[in-house]
């Protein structure tokens, strides 16, 4: 019997993101089931504690193991399908893609999802009314912080870790994707990682994130468009 994936996610999450494209990279089938994950269902807290998505359960027969959350799935994946490498294939390259995995989820999640993406999509989810124009200024504000230093990067560097692409790579496409969703990103005055998103874009586990479409959260018009 061959393995059966069923991955858990939210189309808008960053986190479930990166597993869909670490998925996809490594041609690996998968169902997804879509997780309104602000509903905390008693089944999905069930797969996961803390209620958060992703959630990743293999079973092949009666086994059955249930990885929950985007960095313990995606150092699966690595771990039991190496090929395509997605962490680098030299130490330096491996601790700096590490490096920029923590970066993006800690330190862009902080500054820029939970300015931008809290007002313009969770408040709309959750009913919590209007957004807060002070709390987008702001968020607008790191957000170009975090596109400068990723335009550093890129002066030297054909990917963000070094020289091939990672999972730093879908980690902050992840992230900048569903910022581009709501149409905040300035493209036009970051042309290197325009460029570098653009290449992303491009690449077959990317195509099904610029389908990904919201009831009531319409996306901006250069989304899904591989030449924005």
């Amino acid at each position: 019997m061959s393995l059966v994936r069923t991955l858990y996610q939210f189309p808008l999450d960053p986190a479930s993101r990166q597993v869909r494209l670490a998925l996809g990279e490594k041609r690996l089938p998968f169902t997804d089931v879509v997780e309104r994950y602000w509903e905390r269902r008693p089944e999905f807290f069930a797969l996961n504690p803390s209620g958060l998505t992703p959630v990743l359960v293999e079973e092949d027969g009666p086994k059955r193991l249930i990885l929950c959350e985007a960095r313990a799935i995606l150092e699966h994946l690595e771990e039991q399908h190496p090929e395509p490498a997605l962490l680098g294939r030299d130490p330096a390259e491996r601790a700096e893609a590490r490096r920029l995995l923590h970066w993006f989820d800690r330190k862009f999640d902080y500054e820029v999802n939970g300015l931008l993406l809290r007002e313009k999509m969770e408040k709309r989810l959750l009913g919590l009314g209007a957004p807060d124009l002070a709390n987008l200024r702001e968020g607008r504000e790191f957000l170009k912080a975090h596109l400068a230093y990723i335009e550093g990067l890129l002066q030297n560097r054909d990917w963000l870790a070094g020289y091939r692409l990672s999972l730093a790579d879908f980690a902050a496409a992840s992230h900048l994707s569903v910022i581009d969703y709501f149409g905040d990103i300035p493209w036009r005055e970051f042309p290197a990682a325009k460029t570098w998103y653009m290449k992303l874009k491009s690449r077959p586990c990317f195509r099904p994130l610029l389908a990904d479409r919201w009831p009531g959260l319409v996306p901006a018009g250069h989304y899904d468009d591989l030449d924005f």
